[in-house]
């Protein structure tokens, strides 16, 4: 059995060579091994002038190919499961191709592979050599590979064979009209709103001398025909190599697109997994979120770019120079003839040996050492470059290792010498303004934004730091939530602070300045500044982490903003803003935070995040409640496969509860928990917790109960985390509950008041059944119990009777004091004594039973119930 296949991801290319090569082999079955671009999915399905007959993948049994045509492609990876067979011995393999060479390639028994802008123009010489008659539906579909894969003939890949083909097929009767239609279908509405955020979001890197645009993008639903976004956005912004990395459902789809030798987009996409030409390529990356991707597509450029300027280029040459024989003063001569040389190489004959700075001349000239020879003073240890060396390891040399003149060498003779002038003016060539406008800063100032957003008061203290550090060498940024809140317009004054530098130190000359006090922790690397009018500014030392094992306390390394940035939970949390005198109000934005924000979106940065610290799944859950924003697909599997891996059994009590404890003290976190029950997390807590209809009730009339609460404003404070904790755990039995207490391994105050309390709480309620009390009892029953125990109780019962003491308990009752004092009641001639307090429990309960309402009632009542007699 013969059967043809393409590669997986199908294009017009790969339908049109499988058309071309049926006609070559007319026995043999046509298979896609895989799905097909949506552009010509469409077209299969709506076409109404070309039927493809096509077999099924599933219909084929490999064992019986004898002969495998591959057209488009002969990289093992991009057959799906023929991949399989293609190592058999008995396999007769033909390939027709027109992509690069690559290690992943079939060999095949008949290989035509040829440069040209398609397949199909390889196909096609064949056929019209054989005198194959192609109908006008063929030429019009073959046409559609032509176009398709030669950018309408525009690309430079495209070869003179390829107008040749194009014109062959047009003579056969293909349609214009048709081929028109499909290569320039309008935009959808979701395709505008990708192209705005490809736009919005794109970056120009100088690598090794080529200007490269990247961008990235993220939709949670599928865009199809994306390629034709990044061809727009190529055309439209005039770019030579653009790279667009878009996030769609779980997956990152990688584009490239190159008008440059210098950058083969084929080659970095090989890396990922996909393929294409040296101009036009594309991958799909299934192991590595958005941020990843980029930073090792960015390392990828640097290796496979071809630098496009190189020492030869900017050298100077020929060089004056002076032999190491001659004089100190001889050297004077010379630099002083030419004013503008600063740096005279040594030779010793042709060879070598040295440099000599005007510098040093001088010097010894002033010293009276001008008849010494150069030999005597001349620098030996210098670093030198060949004439294909890079822009970037020469501006490594001069800059790095503080390299005034750089000698060019070729095969051992000197042929010229770089500078410093000469190294700035290449740099300024090569980093000229960008004519994408203003949307490829990274960086933007967010200066205006602060000044209406934050107190007058918070921003001389921001400036402040700014300037300590200054004085100190060092850069200050506000990092995390502080910056986040100000972009989302939300009011945070909690300001963490990162310094490139020693942070503790940098707070302590703070504090000395601003007379404040300072608290250090050194293994951290951190401190916190007390400012008396109340603010708390966190300071840390930028810095990366590592995780030994899953879940554990992470090691702390020195490192720059970029890398202490890296090792946050998610991109909306990577934000940060200058703030030393020069740079006040520069937002940094390295991992697409702002794009996150504006879309509503959490993610993480790597696929280890939850593994290293499965503490940010609760996290990633209370941001998006919090915000009203989604959870990221990728994000989201990333999450059930730390729990499905039991990553968060080895979360210690403490840090499980430090999370619990901010998910309920959240405005509402009713929403947080009904997502955690979701993902299953609840039975980390305790493996019985169960979010039912009835639990989710009761904590329903908690936040009601809670709101109302509030509202009465009255003084004292209470832990609105254990009321929820107590509808969360209303379920369990006292046993379970006090299991909840040892997981979470809660301080003993509080152990005891959840335990004890709701002991207390559920032994009054029943005791309080289907009665009404008075208020003598209302207040003897609920005075010993916590407020928190009490709103528990409130939302607990359903007997309105019930809520209405415990409401009549709060607003009337609870704070129910008497106003006469021991001092009255001597004056009124009773004498101290334990007598005192028989008397003032007992105006009390006289009070609730409204007996007394003044204090004038109350001395009436004392002198009618125990001035009567001789007290």
């Amino acid at each position: 059995m013969d059967i043809i296949i393409t590669h997986i991801n199908a294009d017009f290319d790969a339908l049109a060579s499988m058309l071309a090569a049926h006609k070559v082999y007319p026995g043999a079955k046509l298979v896609f091994p895989g799905s097909q671009e949506k552009g010509l999915r469409d077209f299969l399905v709506r076409s109404t002038f070309y039927v493809l007959e096509a077999d099924r993948v599933k219909d084929i049994e490999l064992e019986d190919i004898r002969r495998l045509i591959m057209v488009d492609t002969r990289q093992r990876s991009r057959i799906a499961k023929f991949a399989e067979i293609v190592d058999k011995p008995d396999l007769e393999i033909h390939i027709y191709d027109h992509h690069p060479p690559s290690a992943d390639d079939v060999r095949g028994s008949l290989e035509v592979i040829e440069e040209t802008g398609a397949t199909i123009t390889v196909l096609l010489r064949i056929l019209r050599e054989r005198g194959v008659r192609i109908t006008p539906d063929e030429a019009t579909v073959m046409m559609l590979g032509i176009y398709e894969d030669t950018g309408s003939l525009t690309f430079s890949s495209t070869t003179a064979e390829d107008f040749y083909a194009a014109a062959y097929l047009l003579d056969k009767g293909a349609s214009l009209n048709i081929i028109s239609d499909m290569i320039t279908r309008e935009l959808t509405a979701e395709q505008v709103f990708l192209l705005n955020d490809l736009i919005r979001s794109a970056e120009r890197y100088n690598i090794r001398g080529v200007e490269v645009v990247v961008t990235t993008g993220s939709t949670d639903s599928y865009i199809g025909d994306v390629a034709v976004l990044v061809h727009k956005l190529k055309d439209m912004e005039n770019l030579n190599v653009v790279f667009a990395l878009i996030r769609m459902e779980d997956r990152t789809y990688l584009i490239g697109r190159s008008r440059v030798e210098e950058v083969n987009v084929a080659e970095v996409a090989l890396e990922f997994g996909g393929g294409g030409h040296p101009t036009a390529a594309s991958a799909t990356i299934r192991d590595l979120t958005l941020v990843q991707a980029k930073e090792r597509l960015l390392g990828l450029l640097h290796e496979v770019a071809k630098p496009k300027i190189r020492a030869k280029d900017i050298m100077i040459h020929p060089l004056k120079t002076i032999q190491e024989k001659d004089t100190l003063e001889e050297a004077h001569g010379i630099m002083s003839k030419y004013y503008n040389i600063n740096v005279l190489p040594v030779l010793q004959e042709k060879e070598l040996v040295g440099l000599i700075t005007r510098p040093t001349v001088e010097k010894a000239t002033l010293h009276g050492l001008g008849g010494l020879s150069v030999g005597e003073y001349m620098t030996t240890d210098f670093t030198v470059v060949e004439p294909e060396t890079p822009l970037r390891d020469v501006q490594g040399y001069i800059v790095g290792e503080n390299q005034r003149f750089l000698p060019v060498v070729e095969e051992g003779r000197l042929i010229g010498g770089i500078t410093r002038t000469d190294l700035l003016r290449a740099l300024h060539d090569t980093l000229t303004p960008s004519p994408l406008g203003p949307h490829y800063a990274r960086k933007k100032v967010v200066t205006k934004l602060m000044e209406e957003r934050l107190p007058p008061e918070v921003i001389s203290l921001l400036r402040e730091l700014g300037q300590v550090g200054e004085e100190l060498g060092y850069q200050v940024y506000a990092v995390g939530g502080f910056v986040r809140d100000l972009i989302l317009r939300r009011e945070d004054y909690d300001i963490d602070v990162v310094v490139e530098g020693d942070g503790v130190h940098f707070a302590q000359v703070f504090g000395a300045k601003s007379g404040c006090r300072v608290k250090v922790h050194k293994k951290m690397k951190t401190a916190t500044i007390l400012l008396s009018n109340g603010y708390k500014i966190d300071v840390a030392t930028a810095r990366m982490e590592y995780y030994e094992r899953p879940a554990a306390p992470p090691t702390v390394e020195l490192s720059s903003i970029k890398m202490d940035l890296f090792r946050r939970d998610f991109t909306i949390n990577t934000l940060a803003v200058e703030l030393r005198p020069g740079a006040f109000g520069r937002l940094l934005d390295f991992f697409g935070g702002q794009r996150d924000l504006k879309e509503g979106v959490v993610r993480v940065l790597h696929n280890l995040s939850f593994v290293e610290d499965p503490a940010r799944i609760f996290r990633a859950i209370r941001f998006e409640q919090r915000f009203s924003f989604q959870i990221g697909k990728h994000t989201s599997n990333l999450i059930k496969n730390a729990i499905s891996m039991g990553f968060l059994e080895r979360l210690s009590g403490s840090r499980l509860f430090s999370e619990l404890e901010l998910i309920l003290r959240e405005e509402n976190p009713l929403p947080i928990l009904e997502t955690m029950a979701e993902f299953d997390l609840l039975q980390f807590v305790h493996p019985r917790l169960e979010y039912n209809a009835q639990t989710k009730a009761l904590l329903n009339r908690i936040y009601e109960v809670i709101s109302w609460f509030n509202l009465l404003f009255l003084e004292g404070s209470y832990l609105k985390w254990m009321v929820y904790l107590f509808g969360l755990t209303d379920r369990l039995q006292l046993e379970r509950l006090e299991e909840v207490v040892q997981r979470l391994s809660l301080p003993p105050r509080h152990r005891k008041k959840l335990i004890e309390g709701k002991r207390e709480g559920l032994r009054i309620l029943q005791k309080v059944r289907r009665r009404r009390m008075k208020p003598r009892e209302i207040y003897s029953l609920f005075k010993p119990l916590p407020i928190e125990v009490l709103l528990y109780m409130m939302a607990k019962t359903e007997e309105k009777e019930v809520k209405k003491a415990i409401s009549l308990f709060f607003t009337k009752l609870k704070d129910m004091k008497v106003s006469l004092r021991g001092k009255d009641l001597q004056e009124l001639g009773i004498q101290p004594g334990p007598v005192y307090r028989e008397i003032l429990n007992s105006l009390l309960l006289a009070r609730l039973e409204g007996k007394v309402k003044t204090k004038g009632d109350e001395i009436r009542y004392v002198r009618a119930n125990y001035l009567a007699e001789d007290v």
